[in-house]
């Protein structure tokens, strides 16, 4: 019997459109009332969309509203600064 091989989900990333193992994405989600926050557990419910952990691509996808058009609404400058805040802490 041959070992069974586990299947590694593949998402692509907004900013550089690579396609890469979702375990290395962060997540931004949208949620029923149609909060946008990022979601490093990658549990939270809702619509998402993934990111590379590089801030430049963070920054090419916020430029090139691929977020809004992923999760299909307007997000505030505030929300995509406090998660370019975030981003940055994390990188560290």
């Amino acid at each position: 019997m041959m070992p069974q091989v586990k299947k590694i989900p593949m998402r692509q990333c907004l900013g550089c459109k690579e396609l890469k193992p979702k375990r290395e994405l962060i997540r931004v989600v949208r949620n029923s009332e149609g909060e946008v926050s990022i979601d490093l557990v990658g549990k939270k419910p809702g619509k998402g969309a993934y990111i590379c952990r590089d801030v430049e691509c963070f920054r090419k996808a916020r430029k090139s509203k691929a977020f809004e058009r992923s999760l299909s609404c307007s997000i505030p400058a505030t929300v995509f600064d406090s998660m370019e805040e975030e981003l940055n802490a994390d990188g560290q």
